[in-house]
């Protein structure tokens, strides 16, 4: 695990050999809802030896309907996250999605999380590298894990070392998304840790109703082979009820079947370590 991981999670107790997890709603919704998906989520990290990550947005820009749910307000969504993290004595995440909220976040956030979408945005990435924070970048749907060296490169130029790479599927036709695990392996291959979205990477999105799909039944799935192939992360969004969740609750993972899941892949990661 590189320093700054271990930097990052030296407030907790975990098996370094074991892969971290980033995990929270994908939106804040509410105080009560943050609080309780932390609360559950590093009970169960604590238990299992797994460092936590706590994410969650403060903002959804991009949202395929214009009446979608985006936020509470920056200031406000972003206390709750920095709440969050001194609560539960956690390093916290969320994504941005301008080279103007990167300084703002970083004032609430530990880890900077850019959005596949904008991968390619020089200036943000820069502009996230500048803050001195961990920046974790979403592989786009349409790159391939070798072409992610350039979004490295222009992080590591702007003197910032500290960079993970997120693999979260690639476009399949219109409105789906397929997981191409050689881009774990090539990915490393940046000198960075690749973690694997369990969630994203089940998406459907651009549906006719407006609404992201999804495939929820299929995160364990993901996650095995995640793991299997060398993931050194697991990227999970999950809700007490992903159907009444305001964002993502089609492709989310139930609260209460995460703790199952995890031990699975405890295991899992056993073997293959």
């Amino acid at each position: 695990m590189q320093q700054f991981l271990k930097d990052l999670f030296s407030q907790q107790s975990y098996n370094e050999k074991n892969f971290f997890l980033i995990a929270g709603p994908c939106i804040v919704e509410n105080e009560e809802l943050v609080m309780e998906v932390a609360s559950k989520v590093s009970t169960i990290c604590k238990n299992l030896g797994i460092p936590y990550i706590f994410k969650a947005s403060y903002r959804k820009a991009n949202r395929t309907s214009a009446s979608s749910f985006t936020g509470l307000g920056d200031e406000t969504g972003l206390s709750l996250i920095k709440k969050v993290g001194e609560t539960y004595h956690l390093p916290t995440t969320s994504d941005i999605h301008a080279h103007d909220e990167a300084a703002e976040a970083a004032k609430y956030v530990d880890v900077l999380q850019i959005p596949a979408f904008l991968c390619r945005q020089t200036d943000l990435l820069i502009a996230a590298a500048a803050t001195g924070k961990i920046v974790n970048v979403k592989k786009g749907q349409f790159l391939s894990g070798p072409s992610m060296k350039f979004a490295v490169d222009k992080i590591n130029k702007a003197g910032n070392n500290h960079v993970m790479l997120t693999e979260r599927g690639t476009t399949f036709g219109y409105t789906d998304l397929v997981v191409d695990y050689r881009n774990i392996p090539w990915m490393k291959e940046h000198g960075t840790p690749v973690i694997m979205d369990c969630t994203h990477a089940l998406q459907q999105p651009n549906q006719t109703t407006g609404v992201t799909g999804g495939n929820p039944q299929l995160i364990s799935t993901i996650a095995k082979a995640a793991i299997a192939t060398g993931a050194d992360g697991l990227f999970i969004e999950t809700h007490p009820d992903p159907s009444k969740a305001l964002s993502d609750g089609a492709n989310m993972l139930r609260l209460d079947l995460l703790e199952g899941l995890l031990q699975q892949l405890v295991t899992l990661r056993k073997a293959v370590v």
